[in-house]
């Protein structure tokens, strides 16, 4: 049998993640020192609303040796592993995956242990997850899964605004030292991760509004096939989302749009306000 598993980044939500057979790994946070517990339910509006009065919220990835204990009864029981995970470009993750990966495979090496850096977050990454267990249940084998996956990553657009770039600059994960943009009055960068999965500046424009309909004019631009998958992420902003996927429609989108509130310890690094998409289109590294 073969297991996929995503980690709490791909922002699935754990119903749909359950339905589909997709395994998470934690990742987990503390917010002014206190560690949240990872049972207790998402309160999107306090955790926000504390981030900007200033909470210091830290995040951290899974210990190798919690990968392990997923990990090794799976391939005892002959079990194969595709695990697609947050882009290496903003977190350890990923080579920390790897490494464990070439530990189980001196030590199982019958079975299949495949790491996907998904060059994404969110959505960006859940969609990956949830194509991979379709294919699985479809049938398909463990390098038909990775093939495809592979060839979506370089197809997946991902664009965003935040309201404030402290966030992201506090945590490192802002590449290019691009700076100003969030300190001047108004005025919004739309953000987006390159073909090597880091966050770079692509836009600045003034006023929400602007921004939100600068992201639809870019899946206009760069959408392939509009009747493909798109998701919508929304940091406290839900209006935002809603308004997103009206001008998507008008825009000709006529496949299906989810829309889901940004995890924890994503939403943590874009901030309160940030609204994110997430298409397949021309190659994501291509900039129109």
């Amino acid at each position: 049998m073969i297991r996929i598993f995503t980690d709490l980044a791909a922002n699935l939500p754990p119903e749909l993640a359950q339905q589909r057979d997709i395994a998470l790994l934690h990742l987990t946070y503390t917010v002014d020192g206190v560690e949240a517990d990872p049972a207790a339910p998402f309160d999107a509006i306090a955790f926000y609303e504390a981030m900007r009065r200033g909470a210091d919220v830290k995040t951290s990835m899974p210990s190798p040796g919690d990968v392990r204990e997923l990990f090794v009864p799976l391939l005892e029981q002959g079990d194969d592993i595709i695990c697609i995970c947050l882009s290496g470009g903003i977190s350890g993750t990923y080579g920390m995956l790897c490494m464990v990966r070439d530990e189980l495979e001196r030590e199982y090496p019958g079975r299949a242990v495949r790491i996907i850096d998904a060059k994404g977050a969110s959505l960006g990454e859940g969609q990956h997850a949830l194509e991979a267990a379709e294919l699985r249940d479809q049938g398909k084998t463990v390098d038909e899964i990775c093939a495809h996956v592979y060839r979506q990553i370089e197809r997946m657009n991902q664009y965003f605004v935040v309201d404030n770039l402290k966030y992201i600059r506090k945590t490192g994960r802002l590449w290019g030292g691009a700076v100003l943009a969030g300190q001047l009055l108004q005025i919004k960068p739309i953000l987006f991760g390159d073909g090597e999965g880091h966050i770079v500046m692509r836009d600045k424009v003034r006023g929400k509004k602007r921004a939100v309909e600068r992201l639809a004019e870019l899946y206009a631009q760069k959408r392939t096939d509009p009747a493909e998958p798109v998701s919508i992420a929304q940091a406290d902003c839900p209006a935002d989302a809603l308004h997103l996927q009206h001008l998507l429609r008008q825009a000709g989108q006529t496949g299906p749009i989810t829309i889901v509130g940004y995890e924890p310890v994503t939403g943590s690094h874009v901030g309160p306000g940030t609204l994110a998409l997430f298409f397949y289109g021309n190659e994501r590294s291509k900039v129109l």
